[in-house]
């Protein structure tokens, strides 16, 4: 019904012109649901003049088999012509320029490759024309010269895509365009534009009205008259679009489709809801997982290990509802690394020294895979147990020595033995070392007595050796460990005068244990700054959550050290850490609001036909087939 009820009226004029053989060609078939409109320009010689018109045909006959107002359809017709010309039986290589017009009565789609032209008027007004593929076309947009220009070009006919060109043939199919009545399609060849402008041809469309014909006689007066010189073959269609086609069902294929857009829209908005409600609930979970987290991280440092493992645990469920495989994972280094303290300090507390050791020690190796964050800790209880037991070594060094007669250096151990118990609140230690030296005066107070001149002297530089090593241990308990080098040094100077080969090794442990204690101060005070590093790395990168933790970390180094002013830097770093991350969270969710807003305000929609076969078409100059 699309034909009947539509009205297209269709004109044209093809001749030789100047020439012996006429290598132009048109042609069209007007089905029931459409009709589609060919024009073609030969390239080849006269001696061939099939190209233009195999060319058509075999645009009609594709358009016949599956008529369509598809691009890729369209698109389809060119190939086959494309190929038609490429496998023609001919001693030279078939050649053309076409330009194929494709309507269902209410829109077009059009095609071409080569410099045939379509020209679409509406209201007296040019709509829609077609550029050439030629070099000269190219060539004049690059130097923005006038469009007459193009009919004098020297390359105007040095095309680059052309029907029968095989490899790299490129043609182009317009978008669909909706008719409106009045509308005006004209298509020529190059025996038109090469002698008439493009402004001559406007002037005659612009207010033309009644048949296309009489528009077509204006247009070929105009060309005759101006009598070229060399006139080639040229050839003009107009199709006047008097009536479109009008759908009857249009307004319930719009209602229809407004009722989908409308279901559609709200399964869309429900789900974003629902997608909303989820990312939130998540974000929450996350976000009380991190919370866990970063309070085993605090308790940790804070030495809270029982409060640091409830923590620890519920951290863990959290990364395991969310199934965050990276952060199951840290945190479960953490909770090894908690574990094997917590057990530690149960041996610790039930005075189980060895097994302490033992337990801190596992402990010290998991705290490799939890960011060391326990280093501190563990290494003071290891070093409190070192110094319980390094209490009862020295009493019982003594009491060798006060069994040899040897009171001063007996007293020395003694001495030691109790400064050592004090510094590390070991009563126990403290209250036997002061038994022992107590009971050691006695006897030497005893012995005294019968001791000569010389021992007197002896006794007087083991003093001396044993006040340098007293002092040498006081500068090593107040950190001082380059001080306390050299009071050891010079103990074992004087420990070596006196032969004392005991407590020479005894300070050379101690000279061995101060130049470790200096290494490990340097040692952390680089981790510290590699933390700084990486934690500035990971904020780059915007991880800032792993950022936050390696400033943690490098703050605890400080706070061990002591050294306050890169401790205030380090929360400085964190406090601004944290507002980037509040920023970070407020961006997110403005931008979730906008996309949601955003697809309340999409719609699409598409409109497909069948198409119905019927014969009948014009060909040639006014012949039928």
């Amino acid at each position: 019904m699309r034909k009947q009820n539509s009205t297209f009226k269709t004109a044209f004029i093809s001749e030789a012109g100047s020439e012996l053989e006429n290598n132009d060609y048109f042609a069209f078939v007007e089905l029931e649901q459409y009709a589609c409109y060919v024009i073609a320009d030969g390239l080849n010689e006269l001696s061939d003049a099939r190209s233009a018109r195999l060319a058509i045909e075999t645009v009609l006959l594709a358009f016949q088999e599956n008529p369509s107002i598809k691009k890729r359809v369209v698109f389809s017709y060119l190939k086959a012509a494309d190929k038609a010309l490429r496998e023609a039986d001919s001693q030279k290589r078939l050649k053309a320029s076409v330009t194929v017009i494709v309507t269902d009565y209410a829109n077009i789609l059009y095609g071409y490759a080569g410099n045939t032209r379509l020209f679409l008027y509406r209201d007296g007004n040019m709509k829609e024309q077609t550029q050439d593929m030629s070099l000269g076309n190219d060539l004049k947009k690059e130097k923005r010269l006038p469009d007459d220009v193009l009919a004098r070009h020297e390359e105007r006919n040095n095309l680059y895509t052309y029907i029968g060109q095989g490899n790299g043939f490129a043609p182009y199919v317009s978008k669909k365009i909706k008719l409106v009545n009045g509308d005006i399609l004209t298509l020529y060849t190059r025996g038109i534009w090469e002698n008439l402008d493009g402004g001559e041809l406007n002037d005659v469309f612009s207010e033309a009205k009644g048949e296309p014909q009489e528009s077509l006689d204006c247009i070929e007066d105009l060309l005759l008259s101006r009598q070229p010189k060399e006139l080639g073959n040229y050839t003009f269609a107009a199709i006047y679009v008097d009536k479109v086609f009008l759908d009857p069902n249009q307004k319930k294929r719009i209602k229809k489709m407004i009722t989908v857009a409308t279901a559609i829209l709200t399964l869309v908005l429900v789900g974003s809801l629902i997608l909303l409600i989820f990312y939130r609930q998540r974000q929450s979970q996350i976000a009380n997982m991190e919370q866990k987290y970063f309070n085993t991280i605090e308790y940790i440092q804070d030495n809270n290990y029982l409060r640091a493992k409830i923590e620890c645990e519920e951290a863990l469920k959290a990364a395991e509802k969310l199934k965050d495989k990276k952060r199951i994972r840290e945190i479960y280094d953490y909770q090894k690394l908690i574990e094997a303290v917590n057990a530690a300090d149960s041996a610790y507390s039930n005075k189980k020294y060895e097994e302490a050791q033992s337990g801190y020690a596992t402990a010290k190796e998991r705290s490799r895979y939890a960011d060391r964050i326990a280093d501190e800790y563990i290494n003071k209880q290891l070093g409190m147990i070192t110094d319980y037991r390094s209490v009862f070594d020295y009493i019982q060094l003594g009491d060798t020595l006060a069994a040899q007669g040897d009171y001063a250096r007996a007293e020395e151990k003694y001495l030691q033995a109790k400064s050592l118990a004090t510094r590390a609140y070991f009563e126990e230690g403290r209250k036997e070392a002061m038994e022992v030296l107590e009971a050691m005066y006695a006897r030497r107070e005893e012995a005294e007595e019968a001791d000569t001149q010389e021992a007197k002297a002896k006794a007087s530089d083991e003093t001396g050796a044993a006040q340098l090593a007293s002092q040498g241990d006081k500068a090593f308990s107040e950190g001082d460990y380059e001080g306390a080098k050299a009071y050891y040094a010079m103990a074992l100077e004087k420990y070596q005068q006196l032969g004392d080969v005991v407590h020479g090794e005894l300070v050379q442990t101690r000279i061995a244990s101060s130049e470790q204690k200096s290494t490990e101060i340097k040692e952390k005070e680089q981790q510290a700054e590699e933390y700084i590093k990486a934690g500035r790395e990971q904020e780059m990168t915007g991880d800032k959550l792993d950022a936050k933790k390696q400033y943690l970390l490098a703050k605890n180094i400080y706070k061990e050290l002591k050294m306050d002013n890169k401790v205030t830097e380090i929360e400085g770093l964190l406090e601004l850490l944290d507002v980037a991350a509040m920023q970070e969270n407020i961006k997110k969710e403005n931008k979730m609001s906008e996309e949601n807003n955003n697809k309340k305000e999409g719609l699409s929609s598409g409109e497909d036909s069948d198409a119905i076969k019927e014969e009948g078409q014009e060909i040639g100059p006014g012949s039928e087939i």
